[in-house]
């Protein structure tokens, strides 16, 4: 028999439940299957939320091939196979085959890499399903040719009609005469996970004889589940919660909150790669040029955690948890970044300067390319003043020096080298 969850699992968007600002009247993915043609994208979302279940209403609204591969057991030569099958199969439907991969997040470069000419060429409709960031796990070229909506956890009240749902039309649950008394416990478990919910449910069922009266209170699911209701789950919502509490507290200079929050993950089995990559990105952003070697110790421990893993991976990921948490700290970096791509989207492709194109060729060369480019290293202490932005955008500042002592004795150098050129 197949399980409560896969009995449920809806067919069409009229009976999906939950993520309305994207399948609900109106809504971005509503109009797009509508319409009946879909481009690539990518769902990115915590575990039990639609993911997969949307990708199967949509080909079979769009009757259209559906191929599914997990990111887990599939390499390159099952990635080739399934692309050549759906060239096949392409000259028999009006739509493009649709490649969903689950946990694309897990796919190694070369693996994505191996997708991106079947999505290019229109061979495929790729969609993925990810509960980690794309940005970080998806490689740029392939993210590029992809739209990435965010599922968001199922919230109290999607969880409760699924519950009546259950209840009322499954064929094995209607046999029981099941009495709801309480939810706290079981929407607590659930963490916003439709597939928890309903594996509870089952659970709770299983044990009771047919005829007898299942009833759910909040004693009877955590007996059940025999487990503490605050115990981490890192396939769930608070695996989210906490790893927000971990680099926020490390954000805030707290080394004791930072540990606490690093012993829960440890505690509750998370994957150290996870946390050591989640360490790096801190560094990055929130430690910054305010001591740069804070990157350096997390990268690092980066390195030595996949050589490792547990438990003694505990020792390296403390050791940059306290280091970081304990360093002055800086979003210059990130700022910055930020605030030149807000520059380049509002201003578009400005041309580069003709000094600092190269020139390759006689026509190049005749054309100004490179002219009067001034080499800094020939010039005393390897600085000379040039114009280095578009015209259009001299005077501007990307970089904004923060008030800690690395970066300011970046901003006297700068002030020392640029003088009334850069206003720092």
């Amino acid at each position: 028999m197949q399980p409560l969850a896969e009995r449920l699992r809806p067919k069409t968007l009229d009976d999906y439940i939950g993520q309305k600002h994207l399948v609900g009247p109106g809504a971005v993915l509503r109009q797009m299957i509508d319409s009946g043609h879909i481009s690539s994208f990518i769902l990115w979302g915590p575990p039990g939320v639609g993911k997969t279940t949307l990708a199967k209403i949509i080909a079979h609204k769009l009757e259209t091939p559906f191929y599914t591969l997990s990111a887990v057991t599939s390499g390159v030569k099952e990635v080739r196979e399934v692309i050549e099958r759906a060239k096949n199969n392409r000259l028999f439907s009006l739509q493009n085959p649709i490649l969903f991969i689950d946990e694309i997040h897990r796919f190694s470069k070369s693996q994505q890499d191996s997708l991106l000419g079947a999505v290019e060429q229109g061979v495929i409709t790729l969609i993925g399903a990810t509960t980690e960031n794309p940005s970080f796990e998806v490689i740029r070229p392939l993210l590029s040719r992809c739209q990435v909506y965010v599922l968001q956890s199922l919230s109290k009240d999607d969880l409760l009609e699924l519950l009546h749902r259950a209840i009322t039309q499954d064929v094995e649950l209607k046999k029981y005469q099941i009495e709801v008394k309480e939810t706290s416990a079981l929407l607590r478990f659930s963490g916003g996970d439709a597939r928890k919910l309903l594996n509870i449910v089952e659970l709770i069922v299983q044990a009771v004889k047919k005829g007898e009266v299942v009833q759910i209170t909040d004693d009877i699911v955590t007996n059940r589940l025999q487990q503490n209701p605050l115990a981490y789950d890192k396939d769930g919502e608070m695996h989210y919660d906490i790893i927000s509490a971990f680099i926020k507290s490390i954000r805030g200079s707290d080394p004791d909150g930072a540990l606490y929050w690093l012993a829960r993950m440890v505690e509750g089995g998370e994957d150290p790669a996870f946390i050591a990559r989640r360490l790096v990105i801190s560094a990055a952003e929130d430690i910054g040029l305010a001591n740069p070697n804070a990157l350096l110790l997390a990268n690092t421990c980066f390195d030595v955690i996949m050589k490792i893993g547990w438990p003694e991976g505990r020792i390296p990921l403390a050791e940059t948890t306290v280091y970081l948490a304990t360093s002055p700290k800086s979003n210059s970096a990130y700022l910055g970044i930020d605030k030149a791509l807000g520059i380049v989207k509002k201003t578009g492709n400005l041309p580069v300067p003709l000094h600092l194109r190269n020139a390759p060729t006689g026509l190049m060369e005749e054309l100004g390319y490179g002219k009067d480019y001034k080499y800094a290293h020939d010039f005393p202490g390897h600085f000379v003043q040039q114009q280095y932005l578009p015209d259009e955008l001299l005077g501007h500042l990307m970089w904004e020096p923060q008030e800690n002592a690395q970066e300011a004795k970046l901003k006297e150098r700068m002030k020392l080298l640029w003088g009334e050129h850069k206003k720092y």
